[in-house]
């Protein structure tokens, strides 16, 4: 490292954000997380005693991954160095593998590859370091904060150990901001600031376990606070409402959160539980999703788990479709409401949805069989030689509209692929198809 690299690494530690600065630096000052950095845990024994095997970090924004990371670059003896996926390219870890070799040929030591946010390596990029990691040359570090299963390659996987980071405690939050106020080296010692206890309990609830969100809200209040006569900074509540003005929702369009709640969502629909429908609808308006995606799980969960126990269910659902394409947000979170507790709260039937399954289950798997000739089309000009349609009973010539007569293929004769259920409307269904097909014998 050259005098100009060591001025700027301590310029970054001085001008770098509150929550970089208070980082840990050992495994005791780490808050939270111990389910897995437990003295008596797997990842505490080995990284107190430096052996390491491949681990990927799994959990939400906040939560200590790249802490965790730093720490292990501070008791390790191995090389430790680290990549962005969002930025590093093929060429860096080239570079990175090529100085891991090197590094193994001169000392016998290995290295430490921290990839931050490793699930936007493509598969070609996992795919690379996967020969390097197999044979001991690098020790993978991954952090992400989507599911690995999803988005970690299968061999990665496989030779790595996952740790799953849960969101922080609101007493864990309390203790990094107290630690945050209190810490003249690193935090915000030097400005004399006390927190009251309401606003400390206002922003350890609102930071929802971010524990980076919670350290930029409190660093914002006491740099923007004029000193009180006291010549303390003084967080009440309301400069504590201020600083962190919109609770931290963990929702990512495109990554867990965002399907955990849309399946928690369409299965509290399904479930018939109109308050946590209502209540995951709110998370994801919350979160701005769109909310033409919205209505669409409302119409296909209204056709799947209602059906004909409830026809109009599927009417309410396309309604509310079209509505807030119209009209937009604010209102649409209205309309959508409407929609999702008449879907939540109606009559629920899977019939149709088995019945379309079964039927394409059968097409699939039987061979395509010749439709019954009185059935065929009798209306173009040898039809009638043919002998299509010959045979055929019209319905409204008989009672109750009905007579019995073969519709399904020859093969497929007294196969039942519609049962309707004892749920709302479907009971008259089913009465309905039982009494004309009884007064038809």
């Amino acid at each position: 490292m050259d005098l100009f690299e060591y001025m700027r690494q301590e310029n970054n530690k001085k001008d770098s954000p509150l929550a970089s600065r208070l980082r840990p630096t050992t495994l005791d000052e780490v808050v939270g997380q111990q389910h897995i950095i437990g003295k008596e845990k797997l990842l505490y024994r080995a990284i107190q005693a430096d052996k390491l095997s491949s681990i990927i970090f799994y959990g939400p924004p906040g939560t200590g991954k790249t802490t965790l990371a730093k720490v292990i670059a501070n008791t390790t003896s191995a090389k430790f160095t680290s990549i962005n996926a969002t930025a590093a390219g093929k060429k860096d870890m080239e570079a990175v593998v090529e100085e891991a070799k090197n590094h193994m040929g001169m000392y016998g030591a290995k290295t430490i590859l921290f990839i931050d946010e490793i699930h936007r390596f493509n598969k070609g990029q996992q795919d690379f370091l996967l020969p390097f990691v197999e044979d001991g040359t690098i020790i993978l570090i991954g952090a992400t904060t989507e599911n690995p299963y999803f988005e970690v390659n299968g061999a990665l996987l496989s030779r790595s150990i996952i740790f799953e980071l849960k969101p922080l405690s609101q007493d864990d939050i309390k203790t990094l901001l107290m630690r945050a106020l209190t810490d003249k080296e690193k935090g915000l010692g030097a400005y004399e600031a006390v927190i009251e206890d309401d606003a400390l309990s206002f922003l350890s609830d609102m930071a929802n376990g971010d524990a980076r969100a919670a350290l930029t809200a409190i660093e914002l209040g006491v740099l923007t606070t004029e000193p009180s006569e006291d010549g303390k900074i003084h967080i009440t509540l309301d400069v504590a409402s201020e600083c962190i003005q919109r609770r931290v929702v963990k929702y990512d369009k495109s990554g867990d959160n965002h399907y955990d709640t849309v399946s928690a969502f369409i299965k509290s629909m399904r479930g018939s539980d109109p308050n946590a429908a209502i209540y995951y609808l709110a998370r994801m308006l919350y979160a701005g999703e769109d909310i033409k995606f919205i209505a669409r799980r409302i119409m296909i969960c209204a056709a799947e788990d209602v059906g004909n126990a409830d026809p109009q269910a599927l009417q309410v659902a396309v309604a509310a479709a079209q509505a807030v394409e119209r009209i937009g947000m604010p209102e649409s979170q209205i309309i959508l409401a409407e929609a999702v507790n008449y879907v939540a709260t109606a009559p629920k039937s899977n019939a149709s949805y088995l019945s379309i399954a079964s039927a394409m289950e059968a097409v699939k798997n039987t061979t395509t069989s010749p439709i019954p000739t009185h059935l065929q089309d009798a209306h173009y000009k040898s039809a009638g030689k043919l002998g299509h349609g010959v045979g055929y009973a019209y319905a409204h010539d008989y009672k109750n509209h009905y007579v019995a007569q073969q519709y399904l293929p020859d093969d497929l004769v007294g196969t039942v692929f519609y049962e309707p259920t004892e749920m709302g409307y479907e009971k008259q269904i089913k009465e309905h198809l039982e009494r004309i097909r009884r007064e038809a014998e």
